[in-house]
């Protein structure tokens, strides 16, 4: 029995996965799907590259995440599945691909400037 072993980030959350040949079930930090990621939307997001492959049953999957908010975990986790998917079946990839699950979103928070209040607000200007 091989254990596939796998990383998915996303903003400041950091993902990481293990899949191996099981039932179907997705325990997220020692906890059950539904009990970590309580809201439907970040179920459904952790559950979309297993339901593209149509894998939902073929492997269970233990997560631990840490980091940024949970919808950035929710989403680190789905880059995690998928990456996990494509090594444990290499015929997955294309239709990954074509959903826009293997891309890792590069987007981070800009830093804070000096002499401004935020990244990019200025100070509020006044002729008089």
């Amino acid at each position: 029995m091989q254990i596939i072993n796998t990383i998915g980030r996303r903003k400041t959350s950091v993902a990481r996965i293990y899949l191996k040949p099981g039932k179907g079930d997705i325990t997220v930090n020692d906890r059950a799907l539904k009990e970590y990621f309580l809201s439907e939307i970040h179920q459904t997001l952790v559950k979309q590259a297993l339901l593209a492959t149509k894998q939902e049953s073929g492997y269970d999957v233990t997560v631990n995440v840490e980091g940024g908010g949970i919808t950035g975990q929710a989403e680190a986790v789905r880059l995690g599945i998928a990456r996990a998917l494509v090594e444990a079946n290499a015929e997955h990839k294309p239709a990954l691909r074509k959903e826009g699950f293997m891309t890792r979103d590069s987007r981070m928070v800009e830093r804070k400037k000096p002499g401004r209040r935020k990244a990019r607000r200025k100070f509020q200007f006044s002729k008089r």
